[in-house]
């Protein structure tokens, strides 16, 4: 039976507009913060920043720190969204999967290049709670990372002692598109930065014979 309040087109309509303002609001406080440093950043710069009037800021947040969380978290949101579907669609060869994986975690970065560097910046300034539920979502947003590697060590595809080390490896060369951007975006793209840090890792991690086959596109820089 169809849910009546899921499928109403107005109820559809006011969620969507709802998403579209917490987004605009939440791009406009990344650029603000990153900029200017969360504690300097007040409502009324950031409705300034936004377009939208102060009250409106309020409907959706209660407080500036409830921004910044809101503001870290959506990455890591957008983590766990894309990186499993990345994966999922690139097959079952766990070289081709953590291939997708890492190409998704750099996607996401950069269409959120100004939180991802609040989330080392800005961090510290949240309260224990908000700091702990980061440091989780982290945790889980980069476990299908880890498995791709152990599946990868099991296939006999990688040489991986330690697949944590490997996965965060990954996952630092992805933020590092957004904490070095003004210095990479001077000779390459985003596709190009993929291409040539997953050839890196590939070359460290392949097994010999292996590298020599299937994957030679993957290991071009």
């Amino acid at each position: 039976m169809p849910d009546v309040a899921t499928d109403d087109p107005q109820q559809i309509a006011r969620r969507t507009l709802a998403e579209h303002r917490s987004r605009q609001l939440l791009d406009a406080a990344a650029r603000l913060m990153e900029r200017d440093g969360s504690e300097s950043v007040s409502m009324q710069a950031l409705a300034a920043e936004a377009g939208v009037s102060v009250g409106l800021i309020y409907r959706y947040f209660g407080s500036k720190d409830e921004i910044l969380l809101a503001v870290i978290t959506q990455v890591l949101d957008a983590f766990a969204r894309e990186v499993p579907a990345a994966i999922e669609q690139a097959g079952d060869d766990p070289v081709f999967r953590l291939a997708a994986a890492f190409a998704a975690y750099c996607r996401v970065i950069n269409e959120h290049r100004h939180a991802a560097v609040l989330t080392y910046r800005e961090s510290n300034s949240l309260d224990a709670a908000g700091r702990q539920r980061i440091k989780q979502l982290e945790i889980e947003t980069s476990q299908p990372l880890r498995d791709t590697l152990r599946q990868g060590v099991e296939a006999g595809k990688f040489i991986a002692d330690d697949s944590d080390l490997v996965a965060y490896n990954l996952l630092l060369l992805a933020h590092a598109w957004a904490l070095k951007h003004w210095y990479f975006e001077r000779t390459m793209a985003l596709d190009d930065y993929i291409r040539a840090q997953l050839a890196l890792t590939l070359r460290a991690i392949l097994v010999a014979p292996t590298a020599a086959g299937d994957y030679a596109e993957l290991l071009e820089k």
